[in-house]
């Protein structure tokens, strides 16, 4: 397409490209977005090296002569990003339709950033996503993300890790996610330690006189209350050499049962402050689900379904074009149309407008076009259902979308992970709670500015029609 472009004679035109989404993963009605500090680090050493371009040289088309003509590899070579980029903070709370990134520039360096950046927040926020879903379901109970070794790969390990934190996890297993991004990290042993050694008790010692600040014992390897028995009597000698094991874990059996069992022996015991941390196939509906059946559960380890995101395989973000606009002209809009009319794509150049209730909490969406900006009082239109929604006046507001890049270079102060972390933890506890909940969730109500709305539908009627 780039090199399309290219031959075409239109490297001086501008676009206006969106990173959007249609639907709300996990069946759920909130996504947080997630991706746009790996975007910027991508973004900023946006360029094509010369053995990039000599493997483009290399290919060949059907005809065996050059894909790429040697004008076009040259063009590439001096390539660097001139665009200007908005997007939505990290670990903001989003809803279909809204543009999470808007690229406006040169229209090759903007189609050039098309599969980069779906790569990157469609992961990033599918986990954040699913992690802020499954912290809900833990309420206050810190929950380590432990899914490394069942995650999409070396690099989607990482990143699982990151957007679970940044979703709110208090760790990650993964070492390397620690080193890397500052997340702190919690680990035990495998039932594989245990297994190594002649029995249970032999190993609950060998790891104690290894690691007796870090002792939370796997119990389930033979039988859960005999492993709890043994954990309290290597704790009882940890005690003695001036160490407090950390407590118990359990991954498999009736986890409801056992964790009342484990608190009861362990308070008897005289270990009232050791945890009893649950782990073994965990989502948000089986925590529910334990929790609500009174299990006595401390913290929890989740792995495969949290870092692969189960059961959806991917946010379904879309690149789409809004304008186009030649040197020296004025925008031109463009849309997508769909045989479902709520599918066909918004044009323009587009920003979020998130209105507030008095008590803070937010009260509704509107998606605008920068050019038109929004009407006071504010009327919102649902794309699918065309229902109306009026905003009173002098409703307090924000705009979600802020300045990343400008003329290619940064325009943003980039916040830690753990200020993004904090934001999604302010963010949830601003959202209508219905919109939170895990079984029926209320909708959120988002919709068009009443004027981006009659563009989007004149626009729509206008291709119909030069269409037929």
């Amino acid at each position: 397409m780039a090199c399309g472009y290219f031959k075409a004679g239109v490297t001086d035109h501008e676009a206006v490209f969106h990173v959007t989404f249609r639907e709300n993963p996990f069946a759920g009605q909130f996504t947080v977005v997630c991706g746009l500090a790996t975007a910027i680090d991508f973004l900023r050493v946006f360029h094509f090296t010369d053995t990039e371009v000599d493997y483009l040289g290399s290919q060949r088309g059907n005809d065996g002569k050059p894909l790429f003509d040697s004008r076009f590899l040259h063009y590439l070579r001096g390539l660097q990003l001139t665009c200007d980029v908005d997007a939505i903070p990290e670990g903001t709370l989003v809803f279909p339709n809204e543009p999470l990134i808007r690229i406006i520039g040169p229209i090759i360096e903007c189609q050039l950033l098309e599969t980069a950046l779906l790569n990157i927040f469609n992961f990033q926020s599918l986990i954040a996503t699913k992690a802020a879903r499954v912290c809900l379901a833990a309420e206050h109970d810190p929950v380590i993300e432990f899914g490394l070794r069942r995650s999409q790969g070396v690099d989607g390990g990482l990143t699982a890790a990151r957007a679970a934190y940044i979703g709110g996890c208090a760790g990650t297993s993964n070492l390397q996610a620690g080193q890397q991004f500052g997340i702190p990290v919690s680990g035990t042993q495998a039932h594989s330690w245990v297994m190594f050694f002649e029995n249970e008790l032999e190993a609950f010692q060998s790891y104690a006189r290894a690691m007796p600040n870090n002792c939370i014992f796997l119990v389930d390897t033979y039988n859960s209350i005999d492993g709890i028995r043994h954990a309290i009597e290597i704790g009882s000698e940890l005690r003695r050499q001036g160490h407090e094991m950390i407590g118990v874990r359990l991954d498999s059996g009736d986890r409801v049962a056992l964790s009342i069992k484990a608190r009861r022996m362990l308070d008897k015991a005289g270990f009232p402050n050791a945890k009893i941390v649950c782990s073994g196939d965990l989502d948000e509906y089986m925590i529910t689900d334990l929790k609500q059946r009174g299990a006595k559960i401390d913290a929890w380890g989740v792995g495969t379904k949290l870092a692969t995101g189960q059961p959806d395989a991917a946010l379904g973000g879309i690149f789409k074009l809004g304008a186009i606009r030649r040197p020296g002209a004025e925008w031109q809009y463009r849309i997508k149309l769909s045989e479902e009319s709520a599918k066909a794509s918004i044009p323009g150049s587009l920003q979020v407008r998130r209105f507030y209730q008095p008590d803070g909490r937010f009260m509704a969406d509107a998606i605008y076009e920068t050019d038109r900006g929004v009407s006071e009082p504010a009327e919102i239109v649902d794309v699918e259902t065309e229902d109306k929604t009026k905003i009173p006046r002098n409703t307090r507001y924000s705009d979600l979308l802020v300045p990343i890049f400008r003329a290619g270079q940064l325009a943003y102060e980039q916040p830690s992970i753990e200020e993004s972390r904090e934001h999604v933890r302010k963010q949830l506890s601003c959202a209508p709670p219905a919109i939170l909940q895990l079984n029926d969730p209320v909708l959120y109500k988002i919709g068009l500015e009443q004027s981006l709305h009659e563009l989007r539908s004149s626009l729509i009627s206008r291709a119909k029609e030069q269409a037929q």
